[in-house]
Order: C-alpha cells, then structure tokens, then sequence
C-alpha cells in the first residue's frame, strides 16, 4: 500500500469533501421550480418550451401517487423507445458499420437496463449498437433514468421536510430542471475535459489496419461523462473505463470516479438544508464516508497481499494482483475505481472484477448488496439511505422506549412498513434469482468457472442487476435468452419496485405535523446517530447476505490459502 495510493486516497476525499457544499447550494436552486440559477438566461426559454410541449402547469403539484405514476409512465415509454431504437438500427442513421438490429431479448434487456438507471451490458457496444443506438437510444436514457432518481429523493426529503402537505412537488418539472439546470451543464464541462484528455468524440468510420485489426471510433466522450455524471456506467466500449479510448490518463480516472460521486455527495448537504438541520446532512454524509473507506481499505488490503499461489511460484508480490487490472491505474487506482463504482450504482469498470481476489472481489460485490446506500446513485443513494435511516430511528426507539420520531415527525406503522418492503425488494431479486439459476440447466451454462468462484459470478450478476448497479464480474456468459429476461426482471423490480414505496413514505411523511423538539427526542445527528446508521446498514447487509458470500469468496479464499480443512 504504496504513499502514492494513499495520497490519491486522501486527496480524493478531501476534493469530495470541499465540493459538497457548493453543489448542494446550487441543488437547492435546481430543484426549487423557482430557484433561480446562473443559466436562467439561456436556459428558461427552454424550460418554458418544454413545459408547453408537456403540456404541464409547472405551479401545480402532484400527491405521491401522482407522482409515482408520472415516473412509472414515463420511464416505461423511454423503454419502449430505447427498445425501438434497438430493434430498427439497421434503418437508422449514423451506422457506419451496417449493424443489424438487436436481438429481440437483447434489446428488452438492454432497454430495461438503460430505462432503470442500471446499464447492465449482455452485449460490446462496438460491435453491436451504431452511433445512433449510442446517442439516442443510451445516452438519452443516461439523462433522463438519473434525473428521475434525483426527483424521486427530492420528493423524499420535501416529504421530510413539508408540514401537513399533500403534495410532493412536480415530477415533470424536476425532471426538466434537473437536465437542463444540472446533468446537462455539467456533461458539457465533463465531456470537454475527458477530450482534453484524449477521449475520442467523433463520427468517423472504423479504422482498418494492415494486421487486420479494426480501431473503433465514435462519440465516446459525451456518452463517458453522462455515465459517470449519472451513475449509469455503460461504456461505449466493452471494457468501459478500462479502455483507453474511453479513460487515457490517470488524471481523467481520477475525475471520473469524482463524477460518480459528486451529486450523491451534493445531495446530504442539499438534505440537510431542507430539513433546517445542517447536522443531520453531514452525519448521513460521515456515515457514507466511514462505510466507503473502509470498503477500500480492506479492497486495497487483499489486491496488495496478492495471490500467496504465484508467490509460492517465486513470482515477485511487490505489485501485488495485477491481473486484470491497468498499468496505467495500478492496484490503488483499480481498487479505489472499484469501490467507488459498486458503493456508488454505477458499474462502470477500469478493472475486471472476476480477477480480483477472492477478499478484493468480496468488497465490490457487498457494496452492492448493502444497497448502494455508500454515496449510492444520483438520488437513488439518498432515498436508500434515508430508508435505513426510518429504519434505525425506529429500531432505536424500541430499544429505549421512546415513540419513534424522525425530524420531529412520529414513524408509525406505515412508514415501517414501506421502508421495510423497499429494503426487501432487492433482497428477493438478488437471493431469488440467483437461487434460481444455480439449480437451473441455463443458469449453470453462464458461468466461465466451476466453484465458489462460479457461484460469484452468478451471485454478483443478479445483485449488480437488482441494485441497479451494471457492473459485471466478468467470465459470466449473460447473453441468453434465460438471463437476458432474468437479469431484465430483476433490474426493474429493483428500480421501480423500491421507488414506489420511497414515494409512499414521502407521502406520508409531508402529511404529518412537526413535533417541537423535546428531551425526549433522539437526535438525527452526533457520531451516536452515525454509529448507529452504521451499525443498521451492515447487520441487514451481513444478515442478509452472509450465507451466500460465505458459499462464494470467503469460500474461495480458504481454498487459495489453502487453509482448513476445505482442501
């Protein structure tokens, strides 16, 4: 664990850190409908524009179901078109290769993984999809899927924060706002920057050499920041990050894994603002930041240590696991990149997972499968965290006998209830069809490898999917027809089937009346508060998933240290 590594480490969390503030300022004024910006000028005929062609009254709101079934329709129609788009390629313009169109069951999960924020890839973008299919298909859905989850935390903390309300704000106008105002501006800047680099963005046809190898080109850049930006994470390129096209420098990997966490930072501030408790924003944001660092620390540990096999071989262990991994990012660079991407929903790579070791492999697969609440996606991480915050608020109160109250609101049966349900979906769509394909014909032709490793990859593939992540571990043939519809199923429920509750929750939450603070009520912040945040997350995580981890990497990792009796 090299100075170099540490320093990048440091530096990483303090640039986060000191741009938290800021962004969350200018997050209060983006989703404000009239927050006033610094783009107002430019961009207010535009917003006005959209609205007419909506047809929506920007000044009146909706109640939560409303809301919810704006969202649910709208991301259904993006599906459809994104499937669309797929399915008819061969017609469209800016294909210069003369691609086909996709696969029925290949552009449903495709679609389905784009329309749910996920960008699970059962497919290598340069030789599948045309610059069309990238474009507007892909990159639009990049827009859009993140802006709804932003709107779907900012509907969770106006329920937090209104007072005998009915409604939770507009989801058409957040939805303008946020790409107009925010992941719009923001992908120019990151775009300009990543070509800077040496990202390619251009149309040019594919370059054929003399050793018969083909170079793809195409807009890579825009595509990049928006994955990024939008906790998306599918690459133009079938190695994503990893490919020198899409990430050059160890600079523009740098910036990128800021990106990933930038907005989801921004939002604790924009929490705590909204809330009028300041505190309370910073320890949900201490919280992330322990459970963060502490996932890449035992990462950066076990990629260090190497594989103690090919040092019994005589092969030097002072650069530690290198396989799979970059030489331009090295071990540091790779672990912090993992860690990042699987505690943030991203799922873009710089590395292969499946080459990780066993312990190292763990990390990214547990940020998952604790539900991406580490930062997590662009609002998706917020509203997910703030389940777990209902759900340790209330835990807490039993245990000392008080009546449970969050924000000077009572939670009451109902409010346990969704959240609980919310924190479930995933689990049953990770376990279930996992289950389900280790004991089926098709599911045991996926994997690459027989095993506990094995098991990994099919465990890592349903839980990427159902949390919304699209990673993938790597050495798991997905592009079935069983696992496209399966790994399609389990991306939707564990978008849509989550957001749902989260919205009844805010519902319920903007209807109650504030209590005034009290002796009696437990504080929302203080490191009591973040230790038992904490202490919530892992126990349901560790609960949860321990059993299945215990028969997949930990299994793995006695076997290649050849300790116990497992040989």
């Amino acid at each position: 664990m090299e100075l170099s590594g540490w320093l990048q480490l440091i530096l990483f969390m303090v640039v986060l850190f000191t741009v938290t503030k800021p962004l969350g300022l200018y997050l209060i004024r983006v989703l404000e409908p009239e927050g006033r910006t610094w783009l107002d000028r430019p961009a207010k005929p535009v917003e006005r524009l959209l609205y007419r062609v909506l047809g929506v009254d920007p000044r009146k709101e909706q109640d939560w179901r409303r809301y919810a079934g704006s969202l649910l329709l709208f991301s259904l129609a993006g599906l459809l078109f994104t499937y669309a788009v797929l399915r008819l390629q061969h017609l469209l313009p800016f294909n210069p290769r003369g691609f086909g169109p996709v696969r029925p069951d290949l552009a449903f999960n495709t679609a389905a993984s784009f329309a749910s924020n996920t960008d699970w890839q059962n497919y290598g973008g340069e030789t599948t999809l045309s610059y069309f299919s990238q474009m507007v298909g892909l990159v639009f859905q990049n827009f859009v899927s993140a802006a709804a989850g932003i709107a779907a935390a900012a509907a969770l903390v106006r329920g937090i924060s209104r007072h005998s309300a009915k409604t939770l704000g507009n989801f058409w106008v957040d939805l303008v706002r946020i790409n107009i105002y925010l992941l719009l501006p923001l992908a120019i800047v990151l775009s300009l920057f990543l070509t800077s680099q040496g990202t390619i963005q251009n149309f040019k046809p594919y370059v054929e050499t003399g050793s018969a190898q083909t170079i793809a080109q195409g807009p890579v850049a825009s595509q990049a920041a928006i994955k990024m930006l939008g906790t998306n994470g599918g690459g133009f390129f079938n190695a994503n990050a990893a490919h020198p096209y899409e990430n050059p420098t160890p600079l523009s990997n740098f910036v990128q894994m800021l990106a990933i966490f930038l907005i989801p930072s921004g939002l604790t501030y924009y929490l705590g603002r909204k809330v009028r408790n300041q505190k309370h924003g910073w320890a949900v944001w201490s919280a992330m930041a322990v459970l963060f660092l502490a996932a890449v620390l035992v990462c950066w540990k076990a990629e260090t240590a190497g594989n103690p096999r090919l040092q019994a071989l005589g092969i030097d262990p002072a650069a530690g696991n290198m396989e799979g991994k970059e030489v331009r990012f090295g071990v540091a660079g790779s672990s912090l990149f993992a860690t990042v991407t699987t505690a943030a929903s991203c799922g873009a790579v710089n590395a292969m997972h499946d080459s990780f070791t066993p312990l190292g492999g763990l990390v990214p697969l547990f940020d998952i499968q604790l539900g991406e609440v580490v930062f997590g996606g662009v609002g998706s991480g917020l509203y997910g965290m703030l389940l777990f915050v209902v759900l340790a608020v209330f835990l807490t109160g039993l245990m000392v006998g008080r009546t449970p109250e969050y924000m000077g609101k009572k939670i009451e049966a109902f409010d346990v209830k969704v959240s609980v349900l919310a924190i479930l979906v995933p689990v049953f769509c990770i376990l279930g069809f996992a289950a389900w394909a280790a004991v089926s014909r098709w599911g045991l032709a996926g994997p690459a490898n027989a095993g506990p490793h094995g098991l990994s990859e099919i465990l890592y593939a349903f839980s990427s999917t159902a949390g919304n992540n699209g990673s993938a571990f790597a050495g798991l043939n997905g592009d079935t027809v069983p696992y496209n519809i399966s790994l399609a199923l389990a991306m939707l429920f564990g978008r849509f089937l989550i957001i749902l509750p989260v919205l009844a929750l805010a519902g319920s939450l903007a209807g109650k009346r504030a209590l005034p603070p009290s002796e009696a009520s437990f504080p929302a912040s203080g490191p009591t508060f973040v230790i038992i945040l904490i202490g919530t997350v892992l126990v349901v995580g560790a609960l949860t998933f321990l059993p299945a981890l215990a028969l997949g990497p930990i299994v793995e990792h006695f076997l290649m240290t050849g300790s116990g009796i497992l040989y």
